[in-house]
């Protein structure tokens, strides 16, 4: 029998401290108490860290505590910096009692896990199974440096990382079949979906300490029901939603504390003591618990609304069958997260009127939600947004593609008629614009030569390389927005970008005019269809197109260069 791990008292989240010094691991009852005085968990990527948010601190303060009533108790909480005696002698009265539920390796009910899980013959499986970088199963990259058949031991502390992890992102398709799993057939489980995060963009906030994120991403409104258990309370068999046995259901989740610890995945860690201590060379994993499709009471999300009232229904339907008006807005691998503003920065309350009739987002609840409370927080508060996804490929089996980014959000930006929201998101449309008119440019330069454009679903078309330049300014705007108030500052700051961006997206421009060939300059005339003229294509109208079409998106630029003609004339 293996010792102990209890993660209350074990070191196995690495966070840094705020009065600085290096990064090192610490207990859940020390990280817990101490939120003021830890930044943002350290983890090996990015995917971890909703695992461990979610899963472990958020609903343990849930729990704990309760959500706050309104925005105004909320204010209160906040405002403290730190939890008061009182919320922190709850928190450690929490763990006390709820101790035994924490040990990764107890035999009876070991955390995330059931404890007598096992298959007809006894298999279990390679520890980088739940490792998602790991070449396992499927998922065994063409160049990868390891094999399915290299070891992998983990430490208890990366061991329960990753079964956090692997109950919010593993791939869908075929599980293991376990013992006593009703539906098992030929000691396997069809059907599975992916974890429960891999259906979303996962849309987290993050403040200047832990303390305040965790505050940041605790939504306001009742306390949980009854009903509505972490699983470390539903490990009983006798319970109606037992997770502590390889049965599982097909379910809606019972509220926030059901939802964040959802157990998609029934696990087992097999440790073994070793020279360098404890490791965890094998495990087993087994089909779960499934969702019919995510509630709208997910915090962590942006929206895509699906027009209603319509006679035809939407052709989005959750597994149950049951058209879905509002779908998670996953992430698109390469694009970088101020590019999806127009969804990050749809109020709630818009988003419904304008999704009667027709598609459209709606931002995150907690990003509403701390719209609702910037005057408490002050406009100049350095609000982080960070978003993380998980493209998978072949029936969700592998893994094809991580997206994770962060990026600075003015508080300011999340008022419904603020001028510091019209302005960024005019700035992200004129990023995509200008892209657009890079695109056209190099299209016409092709057709110049007798060539055909790029497809815009092969290879890479060069405004891409414009919006690649652009990224590091939108974020610097997007930083230098907060606190900012005034309609002139705002001005000011946007006339800043637009010389940016009008220097270089020409520095582009330029780059695809000089590479052309002489034969380009001469040109060619193509027929434009039955019935229509023919259109001449040469570098220099391809040139006068797009400067009068960056002329048009960058009008505060172009403009100031009017008016101050002595400036460069690119």
């Amino acid at each position: 029998m293996a010792d102990g791990y209890n993660l209350v008292d074990e070191p196995w989240l690495r966070l840094p401290r705020v009065a600085g010094g290096a990064v090192q691991e610490y207990p859940l009852r020390t990280v817990l108490l101490e939120t003021h005085e830890f930044g943002d968990i350290v983890v090996d990527l990015p995917t971890l860290r909703p695992a461990v948010l979610r899963q472990v601190l958020l609903p343990i303060v849930l729990d704990a505590l309760g959500r706050p009533a309104d925005e105004r108790e909320w204010t209160s909480w906040f405002s403290k910096r730190r939890w008061s005696p009182e919320q922190r002698q709850r928190i450690d009265e929490y763990l006390d009692s709820h101790r035994s539920f924490f040990d990764l390796f107890d035999p009876a009910q070991p955390f995330g896990q059931v404890a007598d899980l096992r298959t007809a013959k006894g298999e279990t499986k390679n520890a980088g199974l739940i490792v998602a970088t790991a070449a396992t199963g499927n998922n065994v990259p063409l160049f990868a440096s390891r094999t399915e058949g290299d070891a992998f031991s983990l430490t208890p502390a990366q061991a329960a990382l990753w079964l956090l992890h692997t109950q919010c992102w593993d791939t869908a398709a075929i599980k293991t079949g376990a013992v006593g799993d009703p539906r098992a057939k030929a000691g396997k489980t069809t059907g599975n979906p992916t974890g429960p995060l891999g259906q979303l963009g996962v849309t987290l906030l993050a403040g200047r300490t832990l303390f305040e994120t965790l505050l940041l991403n605790l939504p306001i409104g009742a306390p949980p029901t009854s009903d509505d258990q972490p699983q470390w309370k539903r490990r009983d068999p006798t319970h109606q939603q037992s997770v502590g046995t390889p049965q599982w259901q097909e379910r809606a989740p019972e509220g926030l504390l059901d939802l964040w610890t959802w157990q998609s995945r029934r696990i087992r860690l097999f440790p073994e003591p070793t020279d360098d201590g404890l490791r965890v060379p094998r495990v087993l994993v087994a089909a779960g618990d499934r969702m019919p499709h995510t509630p709208e009471t997910e915090p962590h999300t942006m929206w895509r609304l699906e027009p209603t009232g319509t006679r035809s229904p939407s052709k989005n339907k959750g597994r149950g069958g049951t058209p879905q008006t509002r779908r998670p807005l996953r992430l698109q691998p390469g694009k970088a997260a101020w590019r999806g503003l127009d969804a990050l920065l749809a109020p709630e309350r818009q988003s419904r009127e304008a999704g009667a009739k027709t598609s459209g987002f709606a931002t995150s609840k907690l990003l509403d939600q701390a719209g609702a409370v910037s005057d408490s927080l002050g406009h100049a508060y350095p609000l982080r947004v960070d978003l993380s996804g998980i493209a998978y490929g072949n029936q969700s089996a592998v893994i094809e593609d991580m997206m994770a980014d962060a990026m600075p959000l003015p508080l300011a930006a999340l008022e419904e008629d603020s001028d510091v929201r019209a302005a960024i998101l005019e700035v992200a449309e004129q990023a995509e614009q200008l892209a657009t008119a890079i695109n056209h440019l190099s299209a016409d330069l092709r057709r110049a030569l007798g060539g055909d454009p790029i497809p815009w679903d092969k290879g890479q078309r060069p405004g891409e390389l414009v919006l690649h330049a652009l990224d590091p300014l939108v974020r610097r705007l997007l930083a230098g927005m907060r606190g900012v108030e005034d309609l002139e500052r705002v001005e000011a700051g946007q006339l800043a970008w637009e010389q940016l961006a009008w220097r270089r997206s020409w520095e582009i421009a330029d780059r695809l005019l000089q590479s052309v060939p002489v034969g380009a300059f001469v040109g060619r005339s193509l027929t434009q269809g039955e019935g229509k003229p023919e259109r001449t294509y040469r570098v220099s109208l391809a040139e006068a197109s797009f400067l009068k079409r960056r002329a048009e998106i960058l009008h505060r630029a172009d403009a100031d260069r009017r008016h101050h003609p002595d400036g460069e004339n690119s």
